[in-house]
């Protein structure tokens, strides 16, 4: 019977090095140490809109299968209807998720808000969900051609 080979670590066979998981623990360190620093001392968060009042807003439901999307309006009127739904489909997607996690039906309605500030959101009451359609640029035009003048 042949001998079991011995394993030994090569260091020159190291997928990564050693000093980089030294930089990465320390990032991790340096992060937590800023988070909780800020947190303690009361810091006010940053990153939020600035609070704004809605200007217009439209109750619509955002359906479809694979690439299609229909969007329809509060009494059910076909608004959009696409066999490749482009960025409707990514944001009913993101919706779709959220839902399932939160076990509630796709069809109840989302609103669609433009607030004064120039923001437009899309905002799930069902879940607290929203999305800034704002950051993604040229697409928030799909949904802001949804909303009135």
């Amino acid at each position: 019977m042949p001998a079991e080979p011995k394993f030994r670590h090569d260091p020159d066979k190291d997928l990564i090095p050693r000093p980089l998981l030294l930089a990465m623990g320390a990032l991790v360190l340096v992060s937590l140490a800023l988070v909780s620093y800020a947190r303690l001392t009361g810091r006010e968060t940053v990153g939020r809109p600035e609070p704004s009042q809605i200007v217009a807003e439209r109750v619509i439901s955002i359906s479809g299968d694979k690439n299609a999307v229909t969007v329809r309006g509060a009494t059910g009127e076909v608004l959009v209807d696409l066999e490749n739904g482009g960025f409707f489909a990514v944001i009913r997607d993101g919706l779709s998720h959220t839902r399932r996690v939160h076990r509630i039906a796709m069809d109840k309605p989302v609103r669609l808000q433009r607030y004064a500030n120039g923001r437009l959101v899309v905002h799930d009451p069902e879940t607290g969900w929203s999305i800034e359609l704002t950051a993604f640029g040229e697409n928030k035009a799909a949904f802001a051609r949804l909303l009135p003048e």
